[in-house]
Formats: structure tokens, C-alpha cells, sequence
């Protein structure tokens, strides 16, 4: 190497060293959490970047090379992945510094645009907290003052930060969260008919920053989570409120529309609101995934529509053996009891061994033709499970060849064992219980409302 070259590298590698950058900070509880991972998002996915472990004091430190350009950052710490995790701005000018609380939340320590929208949030949420007050107080009867001056100094406060963040990825979130403020003093139906009407005014579903961070997604589920009218129809509150949310995203790309209601149908799915999630897919998902190709979102719909509440159980074959006679049957033929269940087990889940027993007894103890259990094993090789058959003489045994890709499970929807439908007396699903307590709740709960008629 000749001199005019290692003087070159003598004079390149301090800027290489200081001009790295870096996230870091603590998690608490200490020694709860071993690992973060960051990842860099973008409007539909999340891209991998690199990961640190978290010492047994909390501390960690993410060091950013050249390769890392600014943008929306996701930190996740734990499993499931979805859940644990926060965004960080990272704008490649500054590095970040936290504090991390797993009750309280989030802190910036360092970093100017991450402190800046942090203090805004703070600030709007004490002023979103004294309007709630002056209204659940009664305060409108009495001092209009008061409410005047709150909501000049919402205004003033939006406007100090939106000149304060301009040029920065924090303005984005700073001006798409522009509150509804009256100009005149209005009474607590009036005020908050204008949050509902103004909610999305100044969301921008084209802006590449928002759909990069958890805002559209967090806009979308507090507006038709937080907006319903309490009336005591709910499904119908929501059904509302995503045609309002689909008008003001009208614009948007048709990938982040793709994006948003998946999210949304999700919730409806996991919170068991199958009549609004079927809602979802019937009037929004569904199209977009033909038009997107989404062949697997597309298929998914369909087999949760398939499997919902109050429609007809699919059907499949079941041999049953009497006196050394075997019949060949369809589900949908059956007309030996009032109810049946349709339960997944396999002879490896242990789950299963403790559940499918108990089941067992269940059924046995109840008045001939009321409950008839068909039980699906769902095996790689059937020796175990044959042998557990002769434990369960009363139900009505099928062997689930391929296991977890087995023609039934797969009909519906199968991804754990034990897993149980419960079908009426025409084979329409009446319930999807959890485990077998719930499963046994159903029943005794039936009975109940049936005694109480009498």
C-alpha cells in the first residue's frame, strides 16, 4: 500500500466511525426480554435489518452503518411479533435513545424528531382530556369561557408544532392528526358529530411516511372501534363506520386498501364478530384480491365464510360400523341426534389426550340421540390412532390421512387440535367453542334458556 493511499484511509475511516449512528436504550422489566430485532417498514411489509440482544440490566444498542437510510423503523421484542413491537423515526441524521416500559409504554431520550412527536401526542392528549373533562362535568351550562379558551389552545398548539416539525418525517404525523376545533362553542352531541365528520380530513392515505408506520392502521381501528353510538346494535355501528373509512380511503392505492381492511378483518375475526368480517370480505377484501391476484387472502376469505356461524357444515364422508356391517354416509345425512360435534384431534397432541376423553364422558352421560360426536384424527400414520379409537366407542371415528393437509381439516380451516364445531340438528355450525369447557358451556347454557322458557 503506498502512502497517498493509507494517508486516504487514515482521514476516511474517523468519519466513517463517527458519522455511524446508532438506537439504543433500555427495556424494563430487566431480564424480561433477551432480543431486538429491527426491521424497516414499508406500505405492505416490513423488510429485516439487523438485531441486538438485550443485556440482563435492559440495555441495547442497535448500530446503523451507511446501508440504513431514514425512514419508519419497527423494534420488536417478543412474540407474537405483531403485538410486541413499537416504531422509532430514524431520519439518518441523528441517532435514537429510549427507555422502554412494558406497562407504561415508550420514552425518547435523544433524538429531536422522535422527541418532537412524542411531546406533541403528550401535549394534544392533555388538551383532548380537558374537553372530555369540561363536558363530563357539565361545564357547558356554566362557563363557555373555559371551553373557548381549551380550543384556542388546541389551535395554537397544532399550529406552534406544524411550523415546529416542517421538513421532518415527524410533520406527516403532526399534521395528518389535525383535531376537529370548533369555532364556536358547541354542546357535547354537536362536538363530537364534528370529530365523527372530520375525523379523516387531513389524513393523507397517499403519503408514503403514514403508510409506513402504524398510523392508517390505528386511525382506521379508533375511528370504527372508538365511533360506534352505543345503541346496542354494534355489528351494525362498525358496518356503518367502515363504509365511512372506505369512502375517505377511496384514493388510496389499492394495495394499502389491501392492507388496511386485512388488518380490519382480522380484528373482526379474532374478536368473533364473524357477521362484520364476513361484512369486510363480501363488500371490500374480496374484490381487491382478485384485482391484487391475492389468491391466498382470496381462499382464506371464502373458507372463514364457509365456516361461519349459521351456515351449513361441509360435508364429508363417514363410515359407520354396526354389527360388523359398515355403511358409507355423508355428514349431511346424518339423523341420529339433535346436535353434533365435529372434533379435530390427533393421538399426538396432548391437548387432545386430555380433552377428547373428558368429551367422551360428556356425551356418554347424556340421553341417547341428543349429542353424537364425530371425531377426526387428523394422523401422519393411522397405528396410534386406531388403537385410540376403542377408547371412544361412542363416537363416530374418521381417519385424517396427511394430517395438517388433510380434504376435512382443511374444509375447515383446521390449524390446531383439539378444534370443535358444534352443528345443529340440520348440520349448520351453532358454535366454534375454544376448548372443551366451552364446548360443555354451550350445552349447559341451552338447557338453561330451554328451562327457562318453560
Amino acid at each position: 500500500m503506498n502512502l497517498k493511499h493509507l494517508l486516504f484511509l487514515l482521514l476516511f475511516a474517523p468519519a466513517v466511525f463517527f458519522g455511524q449512528h446508532s438506537i439504543k436504550g433500555t427495556f424494563a422489566p430487566a431480564g424480561e426480554f433477551e432480543i431486538a430485532l429491527l426491521y424497516k417498514v414499508e406500505p405492505t411489509h416490513s423488510n429485516y435489518v439487523t438485531n441486538a440482544p438485550i443485556a440482563s440490566d435492559g440495555s441495547f444498542e442497535i448500530k446503523l452503518d451507511s446501508t440504513v437510510t431514514k425512514g419508519m423503523y419497527r423494534i420488536t421484542y417478543a412474540v407474537p411479533q405483531e403485538e410486541y413491537n413499537f416504531d422509532v423515526i430514524y431520519n439518518g441524521e441523528e441517532s435514537v435513545e429510549l427507555s422502554f416500559n412494558s406497562e407504561t409504554g415508550i420514552e425518547f431520550l435523544a433524538s429531536r424528531e422522535n422527541k418532537l412527536l412524542e411531546s406533541y401526542t403528550n401535549s394534544m392528549l392533555m388538551i383532548t382530556n380537558s374537553i372530555g373533562n369540561y363536558f363530563r362535568d357539565g361545564s357547558e351550562t356554566k362557563d363557555t369561557l373555559a371551553l373557548a379558551s381549551i380550543f384556542k389552545t388546541q389551535r395554537e398548539t397544532q399550529q406552534g408544532f406544524e411550523e415546529a416539525s416542517k421538513g421532518t418525517i415527524a410533520s406527516h404525523f403532526i399534521k395528518a392528526n389535525r383535531p376537529y376545533v370548533p369555532e364556536d362553542i358547541i354542546d357535547v352531541k354537536t362536538y363530537v358529530e364534528g370529530l365523527k365528520t372530520h375525523y379523516f380530513d387531513h389524513v393523507d392515505f397517499n403519503s408514503e411516511v403514514l403508510q409506513r408506520s402504524k398510523f392508517l392502521t390505528e386511525r382506521m381501528l379508533n375511528y370504527v372501534f372508538g365511533m360506534s353510538s352505543q345503541n346496542g346494535n354494534e355489528a351494525e355501528d362498525y358496518k356503518k363506520n367502515i363504509r365511512v373509512f372506505s369512502k375517505a380511503m377511496k384514493v388510496a392505492p389499492d394495495e394499502i386498501k389491501k392492507s388496511l381492511f386485512t388488518d380490519l378483518w382480522e380484528q373482526m375475526v379474532d374478536l368473533k364478530i364473524e357477521s362484520v368480517a364476513n361484512f369486510i370480505a363480501e363488500n371490500y377484501l374480496m374484490d381487491l384480491s382478485v384485482k391484487l391476484n391475492d389468491q391466498q387472502l382470496l381462499q382464506a376469505l371464502i373458507l372463514y365464510q364457509n365456516t361461519a356461524i349459521g351456515t351449513e357444515a361441509p360435508d364429508f364422508s363417514i363410515e359407520i360400523t354396526k354389527k360388523d356391517n359398515t355403511t358409507k354416509t355423508l355428514l349431511s345425512k346424518l339423523d341420529i341426534a339433535e346436535n353434533y360435534i365435529v372434533a379435530f384431534w390427533s393421538s399426538s397432541c396432548s391437548h387432545c389426550l386430555e380433552e377428547i376423553p373428558q368429551l367422551h364422558e360428556y356425551t356418554n352421560a347424556l340421553e341417547d340421540k341428543k349429542l353424537k360426536v364425530i371425531a377426526i384424527g387428523l394422523e401422519d400414520e393411522p397405528y396410534k390412532w386406531k388403537n385410540l379409537t376403542y377408547d371412544f366407542p361412542n363416537f363416530l371415528h374418521v381417519y385424517g390421512e396427511g394430517k395438517w393437509d388433510n380434504e376435512i381439516g382443511n374444509s375447515y380451516g383446521v390449524t390446531a387440535t383439539p378444534t370443535y364445531f358444534i352443528l345443529d340438528k340440520n348440520k349448520k355450525i351453532a358454535a366454534k367453542p375454544e376448548d372443551f369447557q366451552e364446548l360443555k358451556m354451550f350445552f349447559e347454557t341451552s338447557e338453561s334458556s330451554i328451562e327457562e322458557k318453560k
